[in-house]
């Protein structure tokens, strides 16, 4: 048994059929077909078994499958690692980013990295934030950049900045003109009670700045009234600024939006609301050096 024969398995659980799995490994079905009949023979038992056109993983195949991304992904460490020391500048590093995240700040990123380091493949992934821990637990992305919280314990992470969580509203809204001074705030900061009968625009529940507005919205003891769930944040905010409802996103993002309505933006919480940007990494794994490196352009960015 080899790295490759890893390789394959690994294919054939991802993609639960043969034919999509050989073509993404670049070898032919027959091939890739032969190869899993004889590793299930030298083993002595089936780790898939079929379901029409399926093939789903029997639990030896389960338990071959997590020692196979184990054992890969440090061989791919282990290979970093010697990269690093002799520092010959090519490599490979695979990223993910939210999608929002992802348009504005990979122009700005990649092409610093590459003028730096020509050699070093980029792989970039960008997916719903609630998918990035699993990108990294199975070893499909190196870092991947989102707000906290964190949910898995084998996940790590380093702080990249922080950032505010605002309340959104059209310049037009009646309650526009309640914002007042508070201490601490760099915005007018907003009374979330006053919003007991509004209609408010959320992000859906798998969306990480939806999950602090949930709790901010639960220690005011608000309800919220929600007329539209979506995973756009361009389009929620632009929504707002029509009086379509209220919406609440980062201040970062709120600075990559082209609107063409006026906006009004509030602190809210107590006495605001703030979350942390983070580069995050599977704990215990091996950080390459050139994955520090794009930490610190994005912290340059940032």
């Amino acid at each position: 048994m080899d790295f490759k024969d890893l390789s394959y398995v690994l294919a054939i659980a991802k993609h639960q059929n043969i034919t999509r799995a050989a073509d993404s490994l670049y070898v032919t079905q027959p091939t890739l077909t032969k190869f899993l009949q004889n590793l299930e023979k030298e083993l002595g038992q089936k780790l898939f078994r079929k379901l029409g056109h399926r093939f789903i993983l029997t639990y030896a195949g389960e338990r071959y499958v997590a020692r196979a991304a184990e054992i890969l992904n440090l061989k791919k460490e282990l290979d970093q690692e010697m990269s690093d020391i002799i520092r010959d500048n090519h490599g490979s590093l695979k990223i993910a980013f939210p999608t929002m995240r992802g348009t504005y700040m990979l122009p700005c990123t990649l092409p610093v990295f590459h003028s730096r380091y020509p050699n070093v493949n980029l792989d970039i992934f960008e997916e719903h934030s609630s998918l990035l821990e699993g990108l990294l637990l199975s070893g499909e992305a190196d870092l991947a950049f989102f707000n906290l919280p964190v949910r898995s314990p084998d996940i790590d992470y380093e702080i990249i900045s922080h950032e505010e969580v605002l309340l959104i509203l059209s310049d037009r809204h009646p309650l526009a003109c309640r914002g007042i001074y508070k201490e601490g705030c760099k915005y007018p900061w907003m009374d979330l009670k006053l919003f007991a009968e509004e209609p408010f625009i959320m992000q859906i529940p798998g969306q990480r700045t939806r999950q602090t507005v949930d709790r901010l919205l639960k220690e005011c003891g608000l309800v919220p009234h929600i007329k539209l769930q979506t995973s756009n944040i361009p389009a929620e905010v632009m929504l707002a600024a029509k009086g379509y409802g209220c919406c609440f996103v980062t201040e970062t993002h709120l600075k990559h939006i082209l609107l063409q309505e006026n906006i009004a933006r509030f602190s809210v919480g107590n006495p605001c609301t703030t979350v942390d940007f983070v580069a995050a990494f599977r704990r215990g794994s091996y950080l390459p050096y050139h994955a520090k490196e794009y930490i610190s352009i994005v912290r340059e960015f940032t």
